[in-house]
């Protein structure tokens, strides 16, 4: 086996374990693997071990890598920050995008997504620990910026997503992803048909599967460190 398809059946069986430790399913997880600055051919090594959800932060990078892969049926995911001027390329070319914190690119992904294509997979960004350094709305905002996303055609709202501050505790990692846990079942009770909980890396993956992720993102422990 190479080093690829070692690395992602030792992330299933970590999700497994997790999932198991806190009486959930693993199929009720989704392992995204985080492609960024790892070649197309990583990706096909991947792809043959079964893997399907890859997740990029670079618009041309990634833009690249499809081309090379158009092969492939693989369910490509949008994770980095979004500028105005890429939201067409983004809305054509990708399955998912993670990190919609603003109205109008929200509206700018719905008017420019194709209308040959199923409606565009959308996560709310929040930052839930207020970090100056990181994208996301505050949690005041969420039910707001909800609402107006739902009315929009060509995209759908399917959760929400964070990056907690690193903790090196375990309680703390789990008070966090609790707090994004508590906003997504808030949403739903008010009638939002929200399923997904995209949260977890590496470092905090078991935490955030106890919280009830239902989507992970691990890049290094898969394709090893990048240059």
């Amino acid at each position: 086996m190479n080093n690829i398809e070692i690395n992602l059946r030792d992330i299933r069986a970590q999700i497994a374990s997790a999932a198991s430790a806190c009486e959930r399913s693993a199929d009720s997880i989704l392992l995204l693997a985080v492609s960024k600055k790892k070649p197309a051919s990583d990706i096909r090594v991947a792809f043959a071990c079964g893997q399907r959800d890859f997740g990029e932060n670079y618009l041309q990078e990634a833009l690249e890598k499809m081309q090379e892969l158009q092969d492939l049926d693989i369910n490509w995911h949008f994770i980095g920050a979004i500028q105005s001027n890429k939201t067409r390329s983004i809305a054509e070319a990708f399955d998912w995008v993670h990190c919609v914190d603003r109205l109008k690119i929200a509206k700018r992904l719905s008017e420019q997504r194709p209308a040959t294509l199923p409606p565009l997979n959308i996560c709310i960004q929040v930052n839930i620990d207020h970090e100056a350094s990181k994208a996301g709305i505050d949690l005041s905002e969420l039910n707001d910026l909800a609402a107006a996303i739902v009315a929009l055609p060509g995209i759908r709202l399917r959760g929400l997503m964070a990056i907690p501050a690193p903790r090196a505790d375990y309680s703390g990692q789990c008070r966090a992803f609790a707090r994004l846990a508590e906003a997504l079942t808030s949403l739903r009770q008010q009638g939002l048909d929200c399923d997904t909980l995209s949260m977890g890396m590496t470092q905090d993956m078991e935490a955030a599967i106890s919280q009830g992720s239902t989507l992970v993102r691990i890049g290094t422990a898969i394709f090893g460190e990048r240059l």
